[in-house]
């Protein structure tokens, strides 16, 4: 149910600290005990970040923001900047993929996933209950499945979630849902307008994809508003604020490759990578993995790559509009229900997985659901959210990964759902007795 106002006097705004601190030790102690660190050298240390790692060293050798594959092949926009120049930067300094590179890129994961922990705790204060709050953000800090991005990839996942989460957060405070009610006026101020610009700049420059969201966030905030006219040259300075975090790159890639490419120029090779003959609705190999395509791609550049691989793809649909359907159908499947993984793991471990996968994926959509039926706030920009993002994946390619993002959404509402299903503790009128213990932990910080 939805936060009473007594409710949200007994939950803080924010997570303890201490959960956060047990999330980051836990984080570190397992990539460092487990030796996640140690990343395989196969392919000449490909899996050292895979592209965005070779665009790291070339960035730390000297070539600059080039060479996604193996050889150089020049300047590139196949990713976006924010992760590869963290990575140029942590290479120029510890060595290029070497050992401590690899723990301190990992680290600094580890650093963003404990932090969802008081995001992931305020959208259940918030939008719930203390105790959706503590469970949610406990749930996070501890399980695994919440962990393994931070400690096992050199990826943008972490931060990329970090980021979507706090904007997610940025959007309840502006609506100032589960705030007092004497500030509901002043919850929209210039200051919130332009953090909501930056973080969506940063989102822009980490995963691009998310962008789909923004509109129907900004939108959803805007609702809120006593007189949304009022509001107009708050959302200019934000607009600008993100436009601002993004035109340089834009910039610098019409610079380089005399073309508009604002974020990123491989959309038409990953589209024909999920949409050719033999696709499962899977990413199978790498764009430019047999030979010939590497000698396309160092030919003509990339852009031209990117376009005759999107035309590629647009010709092959065409032709197949049923197979382009059945995947279509199956990438919706697989990212909700679990992706397939190596052949080589045990059936029990594919089955656990799959398994813990779909159960989040069903916990967090009746959770939804439920949250919707009895009008929650919040619950239809939480329902965006789950609409809206997946939706360029459907359509390309699915892996485990680019659920990430709405993976602490998924969490509360989860929560949210078996919390609602106990009676225990509840008075007729559906509210929390108020237990000393309860005031007692929601303190701790």
């Amino acid at each position: 149910m939805p936060a009473t106002q007594q409710d949200r006097k007994s939950a803080p705004a924010s997570a303890p600290w201490k959960i956060v601190w047990v999330a980051f030790l836990l984080r570190i102690a397992y990539m460092t005990l487990a030796h996640t660190w140690r990343i395989r050298p196969y392919g000449d240390h490909f899996q050292f970040g895979w592209e965005m790692g070779r665009i790291g060293r070339a960035l730390a050798t000297g070539y600059g923001f080039a060479d996604p594959f193996g050889s150089h092949t020049g300047p590139t926009a196949w990713v976006t900047p924010l992760y590869p120049l963290l990575i140029g930067g942590v290479f120029k300094v510890l060595g290029v993929y070497t050992a401590p590179s690899a723990w301190l890129l990992l680290a600094i994961n580890c650093v963003f996933s404990a932090l969802m922990v008081s995001t992931t705790w305020e959208l259940g204060a918030r939008c719930f209950n203390p105790s959706v709050a503590r469970w949610s953000a406990w749930i996070w800090a501890l399980y695994p499945a919440a962990l393994q991005y931070a400690v096992r990839w050199v990826w943008e996942m972490s931060i990329t979630a970090f980021l979507f989460s706090w904007v997610l957060v940025l959007a309840l405070r502006m609506r100032n849902i589960g705030g007092p009610p004497e500030q509901a006026a002043a919850a929209m101020t210039r200051g919130r307008w332009a953090w909501f610009g930056l973080l969506w700049g940063l989102i822009a420059l980490s995963n691009p994809s998310l962008l789909l969201f923004l509109p129907f966030c900004g939108l959803w905030i805007l609702a809120g508003a006593a007189d949304w006219k009022r509001q107009t040259s708050n959302v200019v300075l934000a607009s600008c604020l993100c436009l601002a975090s993004i035109a340089p790159w834009s910039y610098r890639n019409w610079c380089v490759f005399h073309h508009f490419v604002p974020m990123r120029a491989n959309f038409g090779a990953e589209f024909a990578m999920g949409n050719s003959p033999g696709a499962n609705g899977l990413l199978i190999g790498a764009p430019v993995a047999l030979p010939s395509q590497m000698h396309f791609y160092q030919e003509v550049g990339e852009i031209a790559y990117a376009k005759t691989r999107g035309r590629e793809a647009i010709a092959y649909i065409s032709r197949n509009r049923g197979h382009f359907l059945a995947l279509s159908l199956r990438r919706v499947y697989y990212y909700w229900a679990g992706v397939p993984h190596s052949a080589f793991d045990a059936p029990w471990i594919e089955y656990g997985r799959n398994l813990n996968f779909c159960f989040a994926s069903v916990a967090g959509l009746l959770g939804l659901a439920l949250a919707v039926h009895r009008r929650v706030p919040a619950s239809a920009l939480f329902a965006m959210a789950l609409l809206v993002v997946p939706l360029v994946y459907y359509f390309v390619f699915v892996q485990a990964r680019q659920r990430h993002p709405i993976e602490p959404l998924l969490v509360v509402l989860g929560v949210y759902l078996f919390q609602s299903a106990t009676r225990r503790g509840r008075k007729p009128d559906g509210s929390l007795h108020r237990l000393s213990s309860l005031r007692h932990g929601s303190r701790g910080r």
